[in-house]
């Protein structure tokens, strides 16, 4: 075989593999991106069983949101299951409109790091949340292990 015949091949054989791990990539990425709007939208819709569905329920796990009124978390499964138990019960699904600007998602085998601006509409009032994700795969599904969550208001509007 001549030597530019094999420069070939190898050149080739490279760029499918580069190809195949970028796809492989992108879809991961899209499955993440699911995972973070079905628990966003089992929230805003008090769906329980759908919220609890996005979550690793590890002891780990943790929440926090800091926002005009202060910061809460809290730390485990059990302790953001029960924290959470009150809305699930009391709240009313929200029509709120959800946008999201996504900066950036980095994928570490079974681990995965999200973080995006999300833009919460409702009676007029957007919310601007700078939120990030820590996710595992569990069962080959990715499960959401931290959620942190800094919130601003901006009336009428989306925020820049």
């Amino acid at each position: 075989m001549k030597t530019g015949t094999r420069i070939f091949i190898i050149s080739l054989s490279w760029l499918t593999c580069a190809s195949l791990v970028t796809a492989q990539d992108d879809k991961e990425k899209m499955a993440i991106k699911a995972v973070i709007e079905k628990e966003t939208m089992a929230f805003f819709q008090t769906d329980y069983k759908g919220w609890i569905d996005c979550w690793a329920h590890v002891p780990y796990a943790y929440w926090s949101v800091s926002d005009t009124s202060g910061f809460n978390t809290f730390e485990g499964w059990k302790a953001i299951e029960i924290g959470f138990t009150d809305y699930f019960v009391t709240s009313k699904p929200s029509s709120a409109k959800i946008q999201r600007k996504w900066h950036d998602i980095r994928v570490y085998g079974n681990g995965a790091y999200a973080r995006f601006v999300q833009y919460t509409t409702n009676d007029g009032v957007t919310a601007v949340e700078n939120e990030l994700r820590i996710l595992e795969k569990h069962n080959y599904q990715w499960k959401i292990v931290l959620v942190g969550v800094m919130l601003g208001m901006q009336k009428g509007k989306l925020a820049p």
